[in-house]
């Protein structure tokens, strides 16, 4: 869907690249999160895809088609993009802000007013209480829901992310970052997404783009880096706690034992993570953890040892 080809950009007059030599492939459905330190050019990179900057060399295609070749405008409206402090237009209502790229493509006004419907009920936001409320009567997480269902509005098949939940508290933004997930993986947008955050660039991607100096260091699956980083500064930014990160990832569905159900507490949900598991286990003092369907009754248990094995096997 998406491919960068030996992209470069520079600014000023250092020769310095903020972006060298980078290639990318993204398919089709993916999430693909840029991370790296400070200045390792991860969101140069995803602006040049909709030519918010205008790479120095090199090809980018999506779908098929370089990108360089269609107007700018055009472009913008056909790829969703997502900042950071959601930029809504503050005299415009939350309907007339989800409504801004469906007006701007001449669609009618009824085919507006569904499709505003639509969204706002996507991200749960009752059509009928927030359609005709104003940016500044909304939490910030609210205003990130908006920016997501604006840039939803004309059903594009790429959307940019940069660094959406940034400013929005920790509890909120975990909320937000599970319900972003069903989202997207419902309607199965290619994904870029721009994050200076490992924990979340380990939960929201389907593939991590690692970059230092403008390069790409290791372009993976999240359980793959985790498991074998490509270098000591792979393993240095991803942490020490390698392990304890790969059971964010793993679920309880991968080690439980059903043979022998355990019938004390604590007690976890089939599918729950087993960081969650492990938790559980530590804050109850037990070595074992019952595992329980969405009925609440007992389907197996998942073990400390069982846990410790899971999070040492290495990925092939």
């Amino acid at each position: 869907m998406i491919t960068l080809d030996r992209l470069t950009k520079s600014f000023g007059t250092s020769g310095q690249a903020a972006v060298d030599g980078l290639s990318l492939t993204i398919n089709a459905g993916e999430i693909c999160v840029l991370i790296g330190p400070s200045g390792c050019g991860k969101t140069t990179t995803m602006r040049m895809i909709n030519r918010m900057v205008e790479p120095d060399a090199g090809r980018i295609e999506v779908d098929g088609q370089d990108v360089t070749r269609i107007d700018a405008v055009e472009l913008r409206r056909s790829i969703g993009y997502v900042i950071q402090q959601v930029g809504l237009f503050p005299h415009m209502t939350i309907g007339e802000n989800v409504a801004t790229v469906p007006k701007m493509l001449g669609w009618d006004a009824p085919r507006i007013a569904r499709r505003v419907d639509e969204l706002l009920a996507l991200v749960h936001m009752e059509p009928g209480l927030y359609r005709d409320r104003f940016p500044r009567e909304l939490s910030g997480g609210q205003k990130q829901r908006v920016g997501v269902a604006r840039a939803l509005a004309a059903d594009p098949p790429v959307m940019l992310m940069d660094e959406p939940f940034g400013a929005i508290d920790p509890i909120t933004r975990a909320s937000l970052q599970d319900e972003f997930l069903r989202i997207l993986r419902e309607l199965g947008k290619t994904i870029v997404f721009v994050t200076h955050d490992i924990d979340e660039a380990i939960k929201m991607a389907t593939r991590i783009a690692i970059l230092r100096a403008g390069k790409v260091v290791q372009y993976d699956t999240p359980e793959r880096i985790l498991a074998h980083p490509a270098d000591s500064f792979v393993e240095a930014f991803v942490g020490e706690d390698r392990s304890l990160k790969r059971l964010s990832l793993l679920t309880t569905g991968s080690c439980t034992d059903t043979g022998i159900p355990a019938s004390t507490a604590p007690r976890v949900s089939a599918g729950a993570p087993l960081r969650d598991a492990l938790s559980a286990m530590l804050d109850a003092g037990a070595a074992e953890a019952a595992v329980v369907n969405a009925s609440g009754n007992v389907v197996g248990r998942v073990t400390l040892d069982a846990i410790r094995t899971a999070a040492s096997v290495h990925v092939a």
